[in-house]
């Protein structure tokens, strides 16, 4: 599968999730302690997100890191 294309899942499923939520992206990204421009990058699928940001971001969604994947997984 192309890069591009798993960024974009992985943000997609992150956007998603985060106005389930009723998050904006800059609280978000206070909760995460990340930039707010680097969450609308992830969000874009523009940033090629490391490890440890992942599971920062699916703790700031209050999910395991294995459902922020599967979300990914079900992304058509």
């Amino acid at each position: 599968m192309e890069d591009k294309y798993i960024k974009i899942k992985f943000g997609l499923a992150v956007k998603e999730l985060r106005l389930s939520k009723n998050i904006s992206q800059e609280k978000f990204a206070e909760i995460v302690g990340l930039h707010r421009t680097y969450i609308s990058e992830v969000e874009r699928g523009t940033r090629n997100v490391s490890l440890i940001n992942i599971v920062k971001i699916a703790e700031g969604l209050d999910i395991k890191t294995s459902e922020l994947f599967c979300k990914i997984e079900k992304k058509v």
